[in-house]
């Protein structure tokens, strides 16, 4: 929500970093490889094609073509949402999306969003922002989000499962989730969405002053 705005404002690329793992991760769930050891899983990936079109060139919002086809809904279910919080800490998978991820820095700019952005991917970003939120207030969040979507969802189960993301993402040995020591903390616990995007644009401003008038 706070990338697609800034991109949109911006007038920059977009980059959703989860959307790809997402993806993968289906392609995996629907081979019968999501438990499967990353010997096997870095075979798969070398026949696997992922196609990606960002926030900028899709009317729609963000469109993922996995192997030619539409991906776009069926990966923001939970169950691929928590598979690819388990695939995501395996090296070949990481290693499969970094450069693709990295591919999308062109000008004028990138906005990129997801848990290793600023610590791993882009490392020399300008600006780095640390989003966070009390996880009763993500998964309320998450919860509309899915409701709006026609998705069932259930409050206990989504605090649960991200309380299990969380930690699984912050105890991996490779690109834990971590805040950069230069980056930006926005907790948007109390805020709505216009005071978080308010809020965002004034550190995207404080980078760059000659904005501040767009």
């Amino acid at each position: 929500m706070v990338a697609g705005y800034l991109a949109a404002r911006l007038g920059w690329r977009r980059l959703d970093s989860g959307a790809l793992y997402r993806a993968l991760a289906l392609a995996l769930l629907r081979e019968g490889l999501a438990e499967a050891d990353e010997t096997r899983i870095a075979v798969f990936l070398k026949r696997c094609r992922l196609d990606f079109v960002d926030f900028q060139a899709s009317p729609d919002g963000d469109r993922v073509f996995l192997n030619g086809e539409d991906a776009s809904a069926e990966i923001r279910s939970e169950k691929v949402g928590t598979a690819a919080s388990r695939v995501a800490p395996l090296a070949a998978v990481r290693g499969f999306l970094l450069s693709r991820q990295r591919q999308f820095r062109q000008a004028p700019g990138l906005v990129a969003e997801g848990r290793d952005m600023a610590s791993v991917v882009f490392p020399d970003a300008l600006l780095k922002i640390y989003l966070q939120a009390s996880i009763e207030k993500r998964a309320g969040r998450r919860y509309k989000q899915l409701k709006k979507k026609g998705i069932s969802a259930n409050m206990a189960s989504l605090i649960r499962d991200l309380a299990e993301r969380d930690r699984r993402d912050s105890d991996r040995p490779l690109a834990p989730l971590k805040q950069a020591p230069e980056a930006e903390v926005l907790d948007t616990t109390a805020l709505n969405i216009r005071e978080t995007k308010d809020a965002a644009w004034r550190l995207v401003t404080g980078v760059w002053p000659e904005l501040a008038a767009g």
